[in-house]
């Protein structure tokens, strides 16, 4: 199939007054969906990591953390156990994210995807979970608000 320039011409054209119009293409990411993205991205090295200060910014005041076992945690609490050196993991992979941002919200679903360490007794574990994360714009920041999981 041989296409020439006329025929690329008019999506081209199409799309630029899209653009002009302020009407943006759906295959285009926003700043904000950018910026949720990065923040979903330093969450998860936090976690490889255990490191407390990056949870401590990334993750809002008032945050909800649930685990699939039902166990529900708030910023302190999830901070604590997140970084108390009893489990490491070994992998941990965010799998087929997907963000949509509405306002001053952001919906964040994937799939969790690991292998961890405990270390009192070198026990590995592995866990595949759906996340749903809910993150809110605070002034010019994205912080985690909450979270939860399901075992699949």
């Amino acid at each position: 199939m041989n296409i020439d320039r006329r025929q690329l011409a008019l999506p081209a054209l199409a799309i630029g007054l899209l653009s002009a119009l302020g009407i943006v293409p759906a295959f285009a990411t926003s700043a904000d969906e950018d910026a949720v993205a990065n923040n979903v991205e330093a969450f998860r090295a936090a976690q490889v990591a255990a490191d407390a200060k990056a949870f401590d910014a990334l993750c809002a005041a008032e945050l909800s953390y649930s685990h699939s076992d039902g166990r529900v945690e708030d910023k302190a609490v999830f901070i604590a156990n997140a970084t108390n050196g009893k489990s490491k993991f070994l992998s941990l992979a965010y799998q087929d994210p997907k963000i949509r941002v509405v306002g001053t919200a952001a919906i964040v679903r994937f799939r969790w995807v690991s292998e961890s360490l405990a270390v009192a007794d070198g026990k590995k574990s592995a866990n595949n979970l759906h996340i749903l994360m809910n993150w809110q714009k605070q002034g010019a920041d994205w912080k985690l608000l909450s979270r939860s999981a399901t075992a699949l």
